[in-house]
């Protein structure tokens, strides 16, 4: 159709959008007076009849022809005016087929394997070309090897363009991932050597296309092993002076997801009790720990080999005694429970032996089961490693240990069962205290991970610092640092009752008194074998001590002590060098354990009652007491501890009532009084 100049272009528009029905992925041309191609298609053409298309584009076919003759002009600047618009029109599938259909991926193949174009102008031609092969319009399969190493060989080179490894990296990647054929190809020219610069130099001034996401690809076999990743990994990337960015970040965190899904395979396999192979496991974990060589047929009776065999996988710790392979038809965690369990047994035999041996010479209800316990720590360990689960796109979070080993999960295991027979000693737990010492394993395992340790070592000593007691503090701690307990009703409560406990611990110490304490006497001669004792009467008016002759087995009555010291005559207590008897000389002023126990009560003007007490406890309790007795402060260590603990019970009891319920900053606002009291509420 001609158009009529005479025209608007927006009255001609209109004709022709109401005036023809068009097809999807149909070109209605109209053509100018200059012989320029306009066209419209149904997709379109709504957009134009509302006026947000103000102008007609270029037909795809006519914009194909002309790129494809303008690329192979002779004039450099046009050439590469051809190429950068070749690169941005070739995102279009429609342009791209067209241009497909020119046989013009021949033409940049051929374009780059002669080598006559160098930077941007080389840059474009590979981005052009991506764009064009991502339409999948044609196989990765018809191209020649001579182009393969042609691409190649710019990987290759240490000082190319950024631009152009990109690209060249993102076309080998798609090579190997859509070809097997190729994959092999690109496998003879890519080596360690040629990506590891490239690799130290990750980061790149493009990060919609980052080297990383594609040098990734070729982190499998038969480019390198795992140990060899690993290891590049470790020293390139991890432990460069380097920070590492999101973006190498999140690969990392990709590799250590992928990597640890392909567990998932054996971590949903049942083991098959008919299966001799892995029975065999299962003799190999039983041989291993009790070294013993497995019966032939015909050594002893089937019943005394059963009963035998029925004692040692007791021994190992199964569920099933008679059959252990049916404790692995649990999925998860599966097969993958009992590979942990040799490979412990293999890698680490002395704590393997250590471990089951121990257990099993204790009583039953205290023996840690090996095998109940491996299997359960397996399936806990896949849930915090999300092992079978997607990765996340966003995600950044990786852990460096777990590229010190190539079998970093394995190792993972060994040091956690160690870690589980550890927690179970130290909680005295029994066969009902399973879950309970499962739940601790767990938060020490997290707890050392959030830190992200560099190495399985250092992530071993972490969790050496976090004994169950560790944790009973840590849980403590941020139990009461949590917002409830920092509002203002709840520090109102503490200071209420805070009170109420001090007076506890007071009777607490005023009580101890009374049942009194064996001292050591200890003379200029250093000699230590006379006691004498002292203990408050049950009124708490006066002290009595005196000399014995050997230590007591119990209390000493007050009627055998003849010395008494009111407590109204108390002038003060004194403690360490203050103490009269450390300031004499002697090697005694030197002894810095005895100085720390000593004390002693000043009575009338210059008489003094000298203590020194046989250990830390008794001297917290003497000293707080005493200060008690002069309506002085305790200041004790212990009487800070057992406060903070006896507040927070009495705290929590008070509070139990109020579980889950959102406490206020402000207590509510009191309402007004009424305007008058005449109400009565009646009962009837």
């Amino acid at each position: 159709m001609e158009i009529d100049q005479k025209k608007p272009l927006s009255a001609i528009i209109k004709e022709v959008c109401d005036g023809w029905q068009l097809p999807n992925h149909e070109t209605y041309a109209l053509q100018n007076a200059d012989s320029t191609n306009f066209y419209i298609t149904e997709k379109n053409r709504n957009n134009i009849k509302n006026g947000s298309i103000l102008r007609l584009t270029t037909s795809p076919a006519q914009m194909a022809m002309q790129l494809y003759e303008r690329v192979q002009s002779t004039s450099l600047d046009m050439k590469l005016d051809a190429l950068k618009e070749l690169a941005n029109s070739s995102r279009d599938i429609t342009f791209a087929q067209e241009f497909i259909n020119l046989d013009g991926i021949t033409l940049l193949v051929q374009m780059v394997e002669s080598g006559t174009d160098f930077g941007e102008m080389l840059s474009f031609t590979l981005t052009a070309f991506v764009e064009l092969m991502d339409h999948g319009i044609i196989s990765w399969d018809t191209f020649s090897v001579a182009f393969i190493k042609k691409i190649a060989s710019f990987v290759c080179k240490s000082s190319m363009d950024s631009a152009v490894l990109q690209r060249s990296l993102a076309i080998l990647e798609s090579m190997v991932l859509n070809s097997q054929d190729l994959y092999q190809k690109v496998a003879q020219e890519i080596t360690i050597g040629q990506l590891l610069p490239h690799l130290q130099g990750y980061r790149l001034s493009k990060p919609t296309q980052p080297l990383s996401d594609v040098f990734f690809s070729f982190f499998h076999p038969p480019f390198f092993t795992l140990n060899i990743v690993l290891t590049c990994l470790l020293q390139n990337v991890i432990r460069s002076t380097k920070p590492i960015n999101d973006e190498m970040a999140h690969q990392l965190y990709m590799l250590q997801v992928l990597t640890f899904n392909l567990l998932e395979d054996r971590m949903m396999t049942k083991m098959d009790p008919q299966d001799q192979a892995q029975r065999d496991i299962i003799f190999e974990l039983r041989r291993i720990a009790f070294d013993v060589e497995c019966e032939s047929n015909n050594s002893g009776s089937i019943e005394k080999r059963k009963s035998m065999y029925t004692r040692d996988y007791k021994k190992l710790g199964f569920i099933n005694h008679v059959n252990p392979a049916v404790d692995f038809t649990q999925i998860p965690p599966g097969m993958l429970a009992l590979d942990n369990m040799l490979y412990f047994a293999r890698h680490h035999q002395d704590s393997y032996i250590r471990i089951v041996l121990e257990n099993s010479s204790r009583e039953d209800k205290h023996e840690c089961p090996f095998g109940r316990s491996s299997i359960e720590l397996t399936k806990m360990l896949c849930e915090i490693l999300k092992v079978g689960e997607l990765p996340s796109e966003n995600c950044h979070d990786f852990h460096p240990m777990f590229f010190t080993h190539d079998r970093s999960f394995g190792e993972f295991f060994c040091i956690c069962i160690q870690l589980l027979n550890k927690t179970w000693k130290e909680m005295r737990a029994t066969s009902e205290d399973f879950n309970k010492v499962m739940q601790v394993v767990r938060e020490q395992i997290t707890r050392a991970l959030t830190v992200k340790p560099n190495s399985l070592d250092q992530f071993k000593s972490r969790l050496q610092n976090l004994s169950y007691t560790e944790i009973l503090k840590i849980r403590q701690s941020e139990r009461m640092n949590q917002e409830d307990f920092q509002s203002r009703p709840i520090l109102e409560l503490r200071e209420k009752i805070q009170p109420e406990i001090m007076e506890l611990i007071k009777q607490q110490r005023l009580n101890r008194l009374c049942e009194g304490t064996c001292f050591r006497k200890i003379s200029s001669r250093r000699r230590q074998d006379k006691f004498w004792y002292c203990r408050l009467s049950p009124n708490h008016k006066v002290l009595h001590y005196g000399d014995l002759e050997e230590s007591p087995q119990g209390e000493v009555p007050h009627d055998s002590l003849q010395d008494k010291l009111p407590v109204a005559d108390i002038k003060a207590v004194v403690t360490g060098k203050d103490c009269p008897h450390m300031k004499e000389k002697g090697a005694l002023k030197q002894n810095k354990e005895v100085l720390e126990l000593a004390f002693s009560i000043l009575y009338e003007s210059d008489e003094y009652l000298n203590f020194i007490a046989p250990d830390k406890h008794e001297y917290c309790m003497w000293t707080d007491g005493l200060n008690a007795l002069l309506g002085k402060e305790m200041t004790s260590e212990f009487t800070r501890s057992d406060l903070d603990t006896l507040l927070n019970m009495e705290m929590k009891l008070r509070l139990l009532d109020l579980e889950n319920i959102q406490i206020p900053e402000a207590p509510p606002p009191i309402p007004k009084e009424p305007s008058n009291y005449d109400f009565v509420y009646d009962c009837n």
